[in-house]
């Protein structure tokens, strides 16, 4: 067993990591960027060290960085969780040609199922149904068209390297195949560096139903039944459960079955999660999840089994101890993920804020994984989820009636989270009898359903913040010492009590159009910018990745022109114009990463 695992992760999904190896009598190290100094993953961790700015690109994915936080603090393995470089086979190899293990599968095993039309020829040929469609990429706008006329519209065209809704666009007829080809092969390269697509026959209404496998390094393998991530938004999952409300035995079986059959045909070790699409009884192979999931916690529910633990064992060289008839399914448990997002105004990520009351439901059945706590500051640098409760009861019925009781219990206060539309879902006559598609959401479901939830359930103001005078000031310190994170901690008599300030900007613009103000580097970040003229700025409306510039200086633009696309929470969102006028400033260009306020372009 190893000594020490550095967790090369972030938020609850690294402190799940660190408390399996706290179990399995392994230390753990925390990596950090600049904005997460003050994180629960940090606090929890036995050591740290900071690798980096906020921008994730600059620390939490730098290779060289993580590596060199892992020789500093001696560690014998990294653990990547899920996101950043989860799922990265070059940073994979690079941590296996070092003196450290790498906690997943093997690079070349990612790499062989990273790439979707190799993984697709692999399940072909391991005799695992895959939807219809081309098993070798696709260039021309006449490809994809002649793939339609075979199988009729609509088609599905997907980036290789994609994900999570990442590079897929649906195309319904011949006039939409230019424009969404381009549109995929760039967010291709945008997320994976890769513009190479296939193309697919696109399924109407599936269930989206997932597999989870461990796999050892002597030739074992075994799947923990499945889970229904069917409930998505845009392609994201909210809510998820196990086992499937929707497969009957015999189904559950094939469908396990050819999970431990692809794995098996890839020479695939460690934890992972292989996607099936089912629709009219009939189930189809999508892709395989190289990592551990967000919703691996369902199925340790119902099973009993860790997976982190057996992650963290398998790569040690430890042999799987149970066999698959040992693998049993009891009860029902569904996870809902906690975003801070406003899900009446389209789910948009929350500016920022403290979280002023943190207060989650307990009692038998409920489980909690979390980072944060009462008083923390929304780190807003990355993706929006903040927590998970994961409710699990004797039957599914069951299920849905504690999960009523612990979200009606969970408070928080400070800024919006989707706490009311998980119990709008719970409510929710479709999903309550399980026969939802990937489709409810975005395509069926009343949105006017969600803004009454929201105006029910949401936040009804934060605190006044007004403490009682202490005769005992505490006053916290972060001090690096060539890189690693020490705290201190001190109390003073008689102090005055230390001022809160909001550490970044004021609320209020949301994005909105206003003069222009001088800006200027406080942080010692990057350079400040001139806004130039008396026009007025087109901010973010939130963090993000810049995919694409629609307008250059000069142009005439009219209200509710797009004048960028910007990625946020792995969604595009169209950024657009107010009013008319002339662009006289872009300030920002195509690969861009951007933090919420920064100005993108000037119109007068």
């Amino acid at each position: 067993m190893f000594s020490k695992v550095l967790v090369a992760n972030r938020g609850e999904i690294a402190v799940r990591v660190m408390r399996a190896c706290e179990e399995l009598g392994v230390r753990t190290v925390a990596v950090y960027s600049d904005a997460d100094k003050h994180s629960g993953h940090v606090r929890y961790a036995d050591e740290a060290y900071n690798v980096g700015p906020a921008r994730a690109a600059d620390s939490y994915l730098d290779h060289e960085a993580v590596i060199e936080a892992g020789r500093k603090a001696g560690a014998d393995a990294v653990h990547p969780g899920y996101g950043f470089l989860a799922e990265n086979a070059e940073f994979a190899a690079k941590v296996e040609e070092s003196e450290m293990t790498w906690v997943g599968p093997s690079a070349d095993a990612m790499e062989r199922l990273g790439e979707k039309t190799k993984a697709r020829k692999l399940m072909q040929e391991a005799d695992v149904p895959v939807v219809p469609g081309t098993t070798d990429p696709v260039e021309s706008a006449e490809e994809v068209k002649e793939i339609a006329d075979e199988y009729g519209y609509p088609v599905a065209i997907k980036a290789e390297g994609g994900g999570g809704g990442r590079g897929l666009k649906v195309v319904q007829n011949e006039a939409e195949v230019e424009e969404q080809l381009e549109t995929a092969q760039r967010e291709g390269e945008a997320y994976f560096d890769n513009a190479s697509v296939y193309v697919e026959k696109y399924l109407e209404a599936p269930k989206h139903i997932e597999v989870q496998i461990l796999a050892d390094h002597h030739d074992n393998a075994r799947h923990l039944g499945e889970r229904d991530c069917s409930l998505q938004r845009r392609h994201q999952k909210v809510i998820e459960e196990a086992p499937s409300p929707a497969l009957d035995e015999e189904l559950r079986e094939e469908i396990g079955n050819a999970a431990r059959r692809g794995v098996k045909a890839a020479d695939y070790t460690n934890a992972g999660t292989v996607e099936f699409l089912v629709e009219d009884g009939e189930f189809y192979f999508m892709e395989v999840n190289t990592r551990i999931q967000v919703e691996h916690t369902c199925t340790e529910q119902v099973t009993g089994i860790d997976i982190v633990k057996w992650q963290i064992r398998v790569a040690s060289g430890e042999e799987l101890a149970f066999s698959q008839d040992d693998v049993e399914i009891e009860g029902h448990s569904m996870e809902f993920r906690i975003n801070a997002e406003n899900a009446a105004n389209n789910f948009a990520p929350a500016p920022g804020g403290k979280l002023e009351t943190y207060d989650p439901p307990g009692g038998i059945g409920v489980r909690m994984d979390d980072a944060i706590r009462q008083g923390d500051d929304l780190v807003t640098d990355y993706d929006s989820m903040i927590a998970k409760l994961i409710v699990t009861a004797s039957d599914r019925e069951e299920c849905l009636a504690r999960s009523e009781r612990a979200l009606a219990e969970f408070e928080i206060e400070g800024f919006h989270t989707i706490i009311p539309f998980h119990r709008l879902m719970l409510t929710d006559e479709r999903f309550r009898e399980g026969n939802h598609t990937t489709k409810y959401l975005d395509e069926e479901l009343d949105k006017s359903r969600i803004q009454a939830a929201v105006d029910e359930w949401g936040p009804q103001g934060g605190s006044d913040g007004d403490d009682e005078d202490e005769e005992v000031t505490e006053r916290d310190f972060t001090v690096e010492v060539n890189g690693k994170r020490f705290q201190v901690s001190l109390e003073e008599r008689g102090a005055p009590a230390i001022p809160t300030g909001s550490g970044g900007r004021s609320g209020g613009s949301g994005g909105r159009k206003r003069p222009p103000q001088a800006t200027s580097d406080d942080d010692g970040g990057s350079d400040a910018v001139e806004i130039e003229g008396d026009g007025e700025t087109v901010e973010a409306e939130m963090q993000g990745t810049i995919l694409s510039v629609e307008v250059g200086e000069g142009d005439e633009v009219e209200s509710g022109d797009v004048l960028c696309v910007l990625e946020a929470m792995k969604m595009e969102n169209d950024v657009v114009a107010e009013s008319g006028g002339t662009v006289t400033q872009v300030l920002v260009e195509e690969g861009e990463s951007v933090d919420m306020g920064d100005v993108l372009v000037v119109i007068e």
